[in-house]
């Protein structure tokens, strides 16, 4: 599913025509299956129906299934690490592995959540009116502000690591571990702070964690990303990282319900990329301040 479709199936109504939306969330789902539907709704990953799973298809019930999201994070990053790490070792350049690392990520995601930076950058500073606001983020189209938070956004991400490759050398493939592992289940606290965006969409349709699902994931995601950091050796930069990330995500769903009044599929995208970014400059910063090992 193209990540266009992806993130507008969290602000629209349900539709026959959307793979996504071939059933409700499986309340019978086991651990494995709901494993495997967040894996399915947060990449392009080509994971196959298993005969155990009851509805494959069906909606990932986030309710259940939030502490798998954390897991699915350090997926997707570590299939950055391996481009990434593969490049450094066979010689190529910090900026090279760098690059090819975020680019492996984007591929995975299939660009899931740059999709929902690129949306809300439009959408905020392109309307006049909160319904406006909303009408331009579900447009396919991209404008100025969507493809300049884009580009900041890359290159930041860019840039923090290939700092981090050059200071920490082959220990950077660890940060982009544990990075997946936080970033993405932080992008949901707005969940537990503001309501919905108003209209029809699936980010008010669909179950979303509650207060205990939203600790236990991000209690995982906290764990792998504590653990992998000290791994890469920058203790001193959890703190000030963790705050950094929580800061990004607390703006993002300011201004959405400032902006929109209410939450979408795109603002939890959008938050995602920010808890990235201030993770991943947060971890640069405390490796510059260490030096190179």
């Amino acid at each position: 599913m193209a990540p266009r479709q992806r993130m507008d199936d969290m602000n629209k109504p349900e539709t026959p025509e959307t793979p996504q939306h071939r059933g409700r969330p499986d309340s019978k789902a086991g651990p494995i299956a709901l494993f495997l539907q967040v894996l399915r709704f947060y990449s392009r990953l080509p994971v196959p129906p298993l005969g155990f799973e009851p509805a494959p298809h069906a909606r990932p019930d986030l309710r259940r299934g939030f502490w798998a999201v954390p897991l699915v994070g350090a997926v997707i990053g570590a299939i950055g690490a391996g481009a990434g790490g593969l490049a450094y070792l066979a010689g190529l350049s910090t900026a090279v592995a760098a690059a090819l690392a975020v680019a492996a990520q984007v591929i995975a995601a299939g660009a899931f959540h740059e999709d929902g930076l690129a949306d809300c950058c439009d959408g905020f500073w392109g309307g006049a009116t909160p319904e406006r606001r909303r009408e331009i983020m579900k447009d396919s189209r991209i404008g100025t502000y969507g493809a300049s938070a884009l580009a900041l956004a890359l290159a930041l991400r860019i840039l923090a690591l290939t700092e981090l490759f050059r200071l920490i050398g082959p220990g950077a493939i660890l940060v982009l571990v544990a990075v997946g592992a936080l970033s993405r289940p932080l992008a949901l606290l707005p969940v537990a702070v503001i309501a919905p965006a108003p209209g029809p969409g699936m980010a008010a349709e669909t179950p979303m964690p509650g207060g205990l699902a939203l600790v236990l994931g991000c209690g995982i995601g906290f764990a792998l990303f504590a653990g992998l950091a000290m791994q890469a050796g920058l203790s001193a930069g959890i703190g000030p990282a963790i705050l950094a990330a929580l800061a990004l995500v607390a703006l993002v769903a300011r201004l959405a319900e400032k902006k929109i009044g209410g939450h979408t599929g795109d603002v939890l995208g959008a938050g995602q990329q920010l808890a990235e970014i201030g993770l991943l400059l947060a971890l640069s910063a405390a490796a510059n301040w260490q030096g190179p090992l």
